[in-house]
């Protein structure tokens, strides 16, 4: 059914296309064209063909995890002679700028909410626990934004040690892609789901990247089950630019808009402030910092050309 990668001993299990959609059985799709749409970002046009093919298996696979998981915390509470608290399964979700982290979280959010039977899903990007523009400037890295000096570790991880001790109205800040900073006093409430999805540039990383900020505790220690959205940076780079050059005619446009100034741009001129943007800041925090965490995921999903996932990494 499956084959490893190469002939040497490796930790995962590696499936292409067709094999892992066999993996689905005979689950059924509940989303249709009209609920798929939303959930897609900006430059992406998956079909319902890649949620059968893809996330079907991998929801069916995580379901099954759950079920062992709640079967393991009342083996526990039935020990200590205790009430089981509510304690939510947090599947977090890695990878680089561009990749389509974003939608992969919000397909796994719709099919999990539903199935296999109704639960509370909620999503939550570590967007929101990047320091406020001022700060980055106070500490004059704001063109490290996304590594991992620019994040809040410590918050994020107090954050996400509230939310698997059972805590309820826990908040998350929220981050404005359009004024590119964390909105004043405005928050996201976590109050105690079946199932956090924590999706982010850092989710997979340790305290190797954050030695100016050292912890002891990881976000992956919080973490029952990680992925990995991989793509070759070749591929990466050409959907960054194709999204520039969108948002260049869209959301840059807007006055308020952080990043007005593009706008302005000759589509020639957008395509080198991109690939400027790129080499500067993303490939090489993709490079130093996101692709090193890869092989800490429990599923890396492998990306062609069109956005469609060809390559399914399972560790064992």
């Amino acid at each position: 059914m499956f084959s490893t990668e190469t002939p040497k001993i490796s930790p995962f299990l590696t499936f292409d296309r067709q094999q892992w959609a066999a993996l689905r059985k005979s689950v059924p799709l509940t989303l249709t064209e009209k609920d798929l749409k939303p959930l897609l970002s900006f430059n992406e046009d998956l079909s319902l063909d890649e949620v059968r093919a893809i996330y079907l298996p991998l929801v069916r696979l995580i379901n099954y995890y759950i079920d062992e998981n709640i079967k393991r915390q009342q083996v526990l509470h039935k020990f200590l002679d205790v009430e089981a608290p509510k304690v939510p399964y947090i599947i977090s979700i890695a990878g680089s700028v561009s990749v389509g982290k974003s939608t992969s979280a919000r397909i796994l959010q719709a099919l999990l909410s539903s199935w296999p039977e109704e639960r509370k899903v909620s999503l939550i990007t570590t967007d929101g626990f990047l320091y406020p523009l001022s700060v980055l400037e106070e500490k004059n890295i704001l063109n490290r934004k996304g590594f991992p000096e620019s994040y809040d570790i410590h918050r994020l991880i107090q954050f996400v040690s509230d939310i698997k001790s059972g805590k309820r109205h826990v908040k998350a800040p929220i981050y404005s892609h359009l004024t590119y900073d964390i909105i004043p006093d405005q928050f996201n409430e976590v109050d105690q789901p079946d199932i956090v999805i924590l999706e982010g540039l850092n989710v997979l990383q340790s305290g190797m990247n954050y030695p100016a900020s050292p912890h002891n505790v990881f976000l992956s220690d919080f973490v029952d089950f990680s992925v990995y959205v991989d793509a070759e940076e070749e591929l990466l780079l050409k959907w960054y630019i194709n999204r520039f050059l969108k948002f260049r005619r869209s959301a840059f446009t807007d006055p308020n808009s952080y990043f007005h100034h593009y706008s302005k741009l000759s589509e020639q001129q957008a395509i080198e402030t991109a690939t400027k943007i790129w080499n500067e800041i993303n490939g090489l925090n993709l490079r130093q910092n996101i692709l090193p965490s890869r092989d800490r995921a429990n599923l890396i999903l492998v990306k062609g050309d069109d956005h469609a996932i060809q390559t399914i990494k399972l560790r064992k």
